[in-house]
């Protein structure tokens, strides 16, 4: 292994550098100084990673939801070699193309749902939503509609931080920014049935199904260009749509013509135990949008998948569709995209995570609805969260709102566990390679720090 430019620093050297000039998404900059600076990490291997001080931490997020086949994959990184060495990059415009992005798209045409054959690359999930609303606005005005700009999404969703594709998060801190959300974007009520103190049952699925409609009707369908959601919603808390909903919010759309976009970002490529969460729901987009497990975070790669329907359009008139960044389709990512869906394919990781992962997380996750901070646990495959209450029977959360699940998280970092608090939660989005052996180590580091802090409260 090469030496990195900084490898013989000290952690605290590092972290003197890092806060000197490094700027970190999603940061207090102020708080992280007063921290001292970030935990620095070196190397991983499977499921675990470690820091400069020699902690090892188990990945219960996957990087952020996307190293699905867990760290050290030397095949991965063969590929990218060797692709470097043949073709190091050339771009896609002006009527170019190239191996790996030709053979990477024909590989997904094969996995999506059907109808789902074109595919236009981008860097990141936030990339392929903004592709995603130019796509269906070219899509109108090239049938002469014009008018139809509106995209509905949802409370609680979130979709990116790029300003279209934050202006379509339904979460109010992604709106932090004057001009935030952007015109032609609303967002309708979301299938969080915990928040709002009902069951998760079909006629829930039904009520947060009619929403959509409702807010339909109420731009009026002429209107609306597409309704954009996440099979489940991630980011927000790992929302799990109720039995129906989904099949409803698809009849919705057909009934008023609207294109239906389906956010795979953190679903896609074996999260929900199925290649993508529209085949654990039954959805068949006309747009699906693809990232982070795609290549399972070793490179920036993402996707958007079109349907027959605007493939059609975009492809029978004459126009340019102006819109595409450098690196769409980069020979290097797209090379390792493709190695790591042939390695998820013949190490059958997605059965993996149907048989044995999602039923493991299911059951060790599950037993601590009987622990006095845990109010519900949800989640299907490898994703999963469990919500945090001060009072069982009201759902009540605890006051300043999510200042227990920070805590609790905190803890798990310094026992060996990284995981992520929304609001009054934690989610879990381990490698998909996760074992039941490892499983158990998760929810007993887990078991710990709630009991922990139930103790101090």
């Amino acid at each position: 292994m090469n030496a990195s430019p900084l490898s013989n620093h000290s952690g605290d050297q590092l972290r003197e550098s890092d806060l000197a000039h490094h700027l970190h998404p999603f940061t207090d900059h102020y708080g992280l100084a007063k921290e001292g600076g970030p935990r620095v990490m070196t190397h991983g291997e499977g499921i675990y990673l470690w820091d400069t001080e020699g902690r090892r931490l188990l990945d219960g997020m996957a990087g952020l939801w996307c190293v699905n086949l867990g760290y050290g994959r030397k095949e991965l990184g063969e590929v990218a070699h060797e692709q470097m060495d043949r073709l190091a990059f050339f771009n896609t415009f002006f009527k170019t193309s190239h191996e790996p992005v030709i053979a990477l798209s024909e590989r997904l045409a094969g996995l999506t749902p059907e109808g789902i054959d074109n595919f236009f690359f981008a860097n990141s999930g936030s990339e392929a939503n903004d592709t995603a609303l130019r796509l269906v606005r070219t899509y109108w005005a090239a049938l002469e509609k014009p008018e139809r700009q509106v995209v509905i999404s949802r409370n609680y969703a979130y979709h990116g931080s790029t300003l279209a594709a934050a202006s379509l998060c339904g979460l109010p801190g992604m709106h932090g920014i004057a001009g935030l959300p952007i015109s032609g974007i609303t967002h309708a009520n979301a299938p969080y049935a915990w928040a709002e103190g009902r069951d998760n049952d079909e006629a829930y699925g039904q009520e947060c199904a009619d929403a959509v409609e409702t807010r339909i009707l109420e731009i009026g369908p002429e209107n609306v260009a597409a309704f954009i959601g996440e099979p489940v919603m991630g980011a927000g808390g790992v929302i799990t749509p109720p039995p129906g909903y989904w099949a409803r919010v698809q009849a919705i759309c057909r009934k008023y013509d609207i294109l239906l976009i389906c956010d795979e970002v953190i679903c896609g490529f074996g999260r929900t135990g199925e290649w993508f969460g529209a085949d654990s729901f039954q959805i068949q987009p006309d747009i699906m949008c693809m990232a982070k497990g795609m290549s399972s975070g070793y490179l920036p790669i993402s996707a958007v998948g079109v349907g027959t329907r605007v493939a059609d359009v975009m492809r029978g008139r004459p126009g340019v569709f102006s819109h595409g960044f450098t690196y769409s389709g980069h020979p290097v990512a797209a090379a390792v995209a493709l190695k790591n869906i042939d390695i998820l394919d013949a190490e059958g990781v997605i059965d993996h995570v149907r048989n044995t992962v999602g039923p493991a997380l299911g059951e060790k996750l599950g037993a601590l609805r009987s622990h006095p901070l845990v109010g519900e646990v949800r989640g299907i495959g490898a994703m999963w969260a469990i919500e945090l209450t001060a009072d069982k029977a009201t759902r009540a959360p605890f006051t300043p709102v999510g200042s227990v699940a920070t805590r609790v998280r905190n803890l798990c970092f310094e026992r060996g566990l990284a995981t992520r608090a929304v609001r009054e939660g934690l989610v879990f989005s381990p490698p998909l390679i996760i074992t039941p052996a490892q499983i158990d180590e998760l929810a007993t580091i887990l078991t710990s720090c709630l009991d922990t802090v139930a103790s101090e409260l």
